[in-house]
């Protein structure tokens, strides 16, 4: 099972069997100027969710709406190509920050901070970390349409207890556990080092607690030396020693984290942490029920650096998907009010609660109490509710080739045939 988003839910065959490259479902050419269109990847369970939404809009609205999905892969391209063109969607999905600042600087998004303004309430119903990543150069681009999805460290309650050992609320603790759990024979991490993105999460973490959310925010903005900052070395470094202490255990390259494995040495008690995403909840309720349902399956948020610069409630991972309004629309004033009427309502929360996600809304703790697996719900809401930052997974946030060059070296370095300074160095040299 991949990251959500990085890979969504395929919906249903007959769906996916309309969707090309070039066309959607719903739609067989051009927008209908009679009509706004908003563009939406595949997603059966999600896509139900703004059907409603869009049914309700209909309902009481001149302008109709009409939803159009298309499959991961072919919706960044198919996307880049209509924006600016007689072809462009009204609403489209975005993953917010690079993404969409790719998309801003060119002028195709609407700028809704006013809109936010006009609607208060509206604005206000956002947790403010998740909807900061939809802002560019201090304005507004888009608002959350789907749950949040922090890392968070997840840990075996009775390895852990066995061992003498309480969760790590700091960095020391965390190496003075490793240490320990090692003494026991247990692999004191889960790393799926088989991709790159799972080792992201420790550098991404690790340079937001040594310099704060700052430092990618260099990088991102393609400040020249951003890379050569002193945290991000700092950070690779640590990476480094984690590896050479043993805490990822000696085949963490082999561990492969998309067929289950990774998050079944947890579940056994082969190992005794593993940093991931919320969605890994999914993926032990389907391949190992008994370990969450027997509530030996814990979960924390990443160690505090006691010495860092960065904030200790400060968060990464997916903050949402978003969606925008595209900028040449006739429906402009038409567009926002659908985003207004529905991202934000009593309704759509709901439906996405039903459906297993946690809103990134204000104030639905009762609703959350309610919904499956109401404990980590809870948990993942306050974690991002308490957060001051919310980063966006890098590679995620990145042009596609720096991304994917990050990755390659990260590999390189976790194995330690990068040393840190060549790997900013690598990386310093595609600017």
């Amino acid at each position: 099972m991949n990251r959500t988003y990085r890979a969504p839910v395929i919906s249903s065959a007959s769906l996916a069997l309309c969707l090309t490259l070039t066309t959607g479902c719903g739609t067989s050419g051009p927008a209908d100027s009679a009509s706004m269109q908003v563009w939406a990847l595949e997603d059966a369970a999600v896509n139900e969710i703004v059907e409603q939404g869009i049914d309700a809009h209909n309902e009481t609205r001149e302008v109709p709406a009409e939803l159009v999905t298309f499959v991961n892969d072919a919706y960044k391209q198919r996307l880049q190509v209509a924006l600016g063109s007689p072809e462009a969607p009204d609403v489209f999905f975005n993953w917010g920050g690079g993404n969409l600042a790719e998309y801003t600087a060119q002028g195709q998004v609407h700028d809704m901070t006013q809109d936010l303004d006009d609607n208060p309430e509206f604005r206000d119903a956002f947790l403010p970390s998740v909807l900061d990543v939809a802002r560019i150069d201090g304005s507004y681009y888009g608002v959350p349409l789907l749950g949040v999805q922090p890392v968070v460290m997840y840990y075996n309650k009775p390895v852990l207890e066995s061992a003498g050992l309480e969760p790590p609320e700091t960095y020391e603790d965390l190496l003075a556990a490793v240490e320990t759990l090692k003494e026991e024979g247990t692999t004191p991490i889960t790393l799926p080092g088989a991709q790159g993105w799972t080792q992201l999460m420790w550098f991404s973490y690790l340079v937001d607690r040594v310099g704060g959310p700052e430092v990618f925010q260099a990088i991102t903005e393609q400040e020249e030396g951003s890379w050569n900052d002193p945290a991000v070395l700092q950070a690779l470094e640590m990476c480094q020693e984690l590896v050479g202490s043993g805490a990822f255990g000696p085949n963490f390259s082999s561990i492969d984290y998309d067929n289950g494995s990774a998050s079944a040495l947890l579940a056994t008690g082969e190992s005794a942490m593993f940093l991931m995403g919320s969605w890994d909840l999914a993926q032990q309720m389907e391949n190992n029920p008994e370990f969450v349902e027997n509530g030996d399956l814990g979960y924390t948020s990443f160690p505090v650096l006691e010495e860092g610069a960065g904030e200790p409630n400060a968060i990464v991972g997916n903050p949402s998907n978003f969606f925008s309004v595209n900028d040449t629309s006739n429906h402009t004033d038409a567009a926002v009010d659908f985003l207004v009427e529905t991202m934000a309502s009593d309704e759509y929360v709901d439906e996405l609660i039903d459906a297993g996600q946690v809103p990134a809304v204000e104030g639905i703790e009762d609703e959350l109490q309610q919904s499956d697996h109401a404990e980590f719900a809870t948990f993942t809401h306050q974690l991002v509710s308490e957060a001051p930052t919310f980063t966006q997974s890098w590679d995620q946030a990145l042009p596609p080739a720096e991304a994917e060059a990050m990755l390659t070296n990260l590999q390189l370095l976790f194995l330690e045939d990068l040393t840190p300074e060549e790997f900013a160095q690598e990386m310093e040299q595609l600017r």
